[in-house]
């Protein structure tokens, strides 16, 4: 039976947690599982009841896993690595994680990125636009949504505004575990010289920091499609056109293409001003109570946004 992870990255959605998985696996002595996202301290005990549209199937494809069995199968393969751990971005906004994390593997190193909530929220609707699960194309009318789809058991995804209460939910993290345990970056940080943060996460982890990981690729960019018709060919994996690409161009090279095909497809539409202000508002006395906690200045993220529209 598989042995459990010794550290985890915890959140946030929507942070570069997809981008940082793949950069830290790439280390010889990290191993990570192919299953990106257990999600399993999320739902061993509260799954969500998966009402949302696509809320089932992508949480099958995301490889989820609910009983411990499974979960430890999962490190099965892991064998001398000194550092084993996955990244469930979920775990963060979950209630229930930080106790059974406690329970079950109490001495792991808890990695978060954050990103700032307003700009997070606004990224998180346009990953949803692009993979077609979004009836709505107006951020502010699916803001107005959240409690009503929440309230109807909509998963984690749609809950657009409350993921963005880092500080509430880190607190919650802290009365279960060390606060040297926890370790939290900053998105902005990660986006500047993603190198240089996974070689201080590697520092931590106990591994060789010198190792240089190939940061070329973007994972999981969210946007608007600029081109519809070609985005539904992205997204089917039985397209005559795919299928006939598995026996002629290697997995790890079709991955890569079709990685930046999705990326070339997507535009990133401003976030309307007044929806920026209504969120910057509701966020500022959580925004603060993080910026004590971490020891961060973050006056930024109650100002007007500067992060790049690519993001």
């Amino acid at each position: 039976m598989g042995r459990l992870p010794n550290f985890l990255i915890i959140g946030a959605a929507k942070s570069g947690t997809t981008s940082l998985y793949h950069y830290l696996r790439q280390h010889p002595d990290v191993f990570m599982p192919a299953v990106k996202e257990p999600r399993f301290f999320a739902y061993a005990e509260d799954p969500p009841p998966m009402k949302g549209p696509g809320d089932a199937r992508t949480n099958e494809a995301a490889g989820a896993v609910y009983t411990l069995d499974a979960y430890r199968q999962l490190f099965a393969a892991a064998s001398t690595e000194t550092a084993v751990g996955e990244a469930s971005p979920n775990y963060l906004y979950s209630a229930t994680a930080p106790r059974l994390i406690r329970e079950h593997i109490p001495d792991a190193q808890l990695i978060a990125i954050l990103r700032n909530p307003v700009e997070r929220a606004y990224s998180h609707f346009l990953h949803l636009v692009r993979s077609g699960r979004e009836p709505l194309r107006n951020f502010e009318a699916a803001l107005d949504a959240e409690p009503e789809r929440i309230a109807a058991g909509w998963e984690w995804s749609w809950h657009y505004r409350r993921m963005g209460c880092y500080g509430e939910q880190l607190m919650r993290y802290l009365e279960h575990v060390d606060r040297e345990q926890l370790t939290v970056h900053l998105f902005e940080d990660f986006k500047a010289d993603p190198v240089a943060l996974a070689q201080d996460i590697f520092h931590g982890l106990g591994v060789d920091e010198a190792f240089v990981p190939d940061t070329s690729m973007r994972y999981e960019k969210s946007g608007v499609p600029k081109n519809d018709r070609f985005q539904r060919f992205l997204l089917n994996p039985d397209h005559w056109i795919r299928r006939l690409s598995r026996y002629l161009v290697p997995e790890a090279v079709r991955e890569r293409l079709l990685i930046r095909m999705k990326n070339v497809n997507l535009e990133k539409p401003p976030l309307e001003p007044d929806v920026r202000e209504r969120l910057t508002a509701a966020y500022r006395d959580d925004v603060l109570r993080l910026q004590d906690l971490i020891d961060r200045d973050l006056s930024a993220w109650l100002a007007p946004s500067t992060e790049s529209a690519s993001a």
